[in-house]
């Protein structure tokens, strides 16, 4: 039997272990994380989501209050068009955050960043211009365009000295999808090198609506593949969501595709952003705990857990500091159904919102239990310790587990 080793991923002058890490936000897939699966000859992700909360963390810089104290006189209006991110400022975070990971970077791998097209900030065309250029400036390898079509994203860089340069991707999740998104990036003279074909057992946000589960990973990535080489191109493929053992990623490899993208496996490893005691969750889960909801305010199915303490929640919005979700009109889906709560309470009274999350500040505060569909199987990954805990993974066991392992045999760590 084959093993993900028989198989190379080849992107440009690269070879590589043909093992994508999901970019996970935010600060879930750690500079750590991404840097010690490029070590090992793969491809790690990092992800800008609120990047400047993950700077403010990681440097001790001072953007978010900074941005709170500046917009506070807002704070009680509805209408948060007003409080608009500095550009300049965005592109400093972008550039400290990327350019700190990529010094950092050893080994033969890439590092790429998950960049999210639904993250709109009060202004989408401009700050996702900021975003992608300032990642490229800052010597990423490559950018993976998601949460969202991009149809005029290569627009917005393809005058960079680096355009040609950098591995530019996108995620997609059907075969109409991909051919609105060549379709309308012709004119920059250029293919994505790569693209990742995401099935609806990814966690976090998906590219499906309410009927996802009619839906499988395979026959997506089949009509794809079929469609590219009735086309004459020849742009690798790479699956992702649910591809939980070595054997099913050989599975994808052996269809055609260039390499597999996972990341659920990562999310209880030491080198991931999560705090420990989420990670505990994570293995405790159950099948039943895993659900697809719509209480994204972009408007996106997003599977997590339903113990999740975001759900329900009573947090009032607080876009002055953060407003990564403000649509071009200065709007959100959860700041306005808090202002439809409250009105039918008494005043001093807290809404509940059942309906929507405030993804900024649950994100921030690793409340959004995010996650995919097999994360109910992560206790078959570990083993437990002397005080009823999982024990945390390293990067380099998961890796090697995916890498080497033949079938749907799983290498359980050593205890202590």
């Amino acid at each position: 039997m084959k093993c993900v080793d028989d198989f190379r991923l080849r992107l440009g002058s690269h070879e590589l272990i043909p093992i994508v890490q999901g970019g996970m936000g935010v600060d879930i897939s750690t500079s750590a994380l991404a840097i010690e699966v490029a070590r090992l000859g793969g491809i790690g992700h990092i992800s800008d989501a609120m990047v400047h909360t993950v700077t403010d963390r990681r440097f001790h810089t001072r953007y978010v209050k900074d941005r709170l104290k500046q917009y506070k006189f807002n704070v009680g209006n509805l209408d948060k068009s007003v409080a608009q991110f500095d550009l300049g400022l965005l592109a400093e975070a972008t550039r400290l955050h990327i350019g700190s990971t990529m010094e950092a970077k050893r080994g033969p791998g890439l590092i790429f960043v998950n960049c999210m097209e639904k993250l709109t900030m009060n202004s989408p065309r401009e700050t996702l211009r900021v975003r992608l250029r300032a990642a490229m400036d800052a010597g990423i390898d490559g950018i993976t365009l998601a949460a969202g079509l991009h149809l005029g994203s290569f627009a917005l860089i393809q005058d960079h000295p680096r355009f040609h340069d950098v591995q530019l991707g996108i995620i997609v999740s059907s075969l109409r999808a991909l051919q609105l998104f060549l379709k309308k990036n012709a004119r920059s003279g250029r293919l994505p090198d790569y693209i990742v074909v995401e099935g609806p057992l990814a966690g976090g946000h998906l590219g499906f609506g309410a009927d996802w589960a009619q839906f499988d990973l395979i026959t997506i990535l089949t009509e794809i593949r079929d469609w590219l080489r009735t086309e004459k191109l020849d742009i690798p493929l790479i699956p992702a969501g649910g591809i939980f053992t070595g054997g099913d990623a050989v599975e994808f490899l052996e269809m055609g595709a260039a390499a597999v993208q996972v990341a659920t496996r990562f999310t209880v490893t030491k080198e991931c952003g999560l705090p420990d005691d989420v990670k505990q969750v994570y293995f405790q889960a159950t099948e039943e705990q895993v659900e697809v909801n719509n209480t994204s305010p972009t408007g996106y199915p997003m599977r997590m857990l339903k113990s999740s303490p975001s759900l329900g929640s009573c947090v009032r919005p607080n876009c002055e500091a953060f407003g990564y979700l403000l649509d071009a009109s200065g709007h959100c889906q959860y700041a306005e159904a808090w202002e439809r709560e409250k009105a039918k309470l008494a005043e001093g009274h807290k809404p509940k919102i059942q309906d929507k999350t405030c993804l900024c500040t649950h994100m921030r505060n690793f409340d959004c239990w995010t996650c995919g569909h097999y994360t109910w199987r992560l206790k078959e990954t570990s083993v437990l310790e002397s005080d009823g805990r999982y024990k945390l993974l390293d990067v380099e066991h998961v890796f090697s587990d995916y890498q080497h392992s033949v079938g749907n045999r799983i290498k359980l760590p050593i205890l202590d």
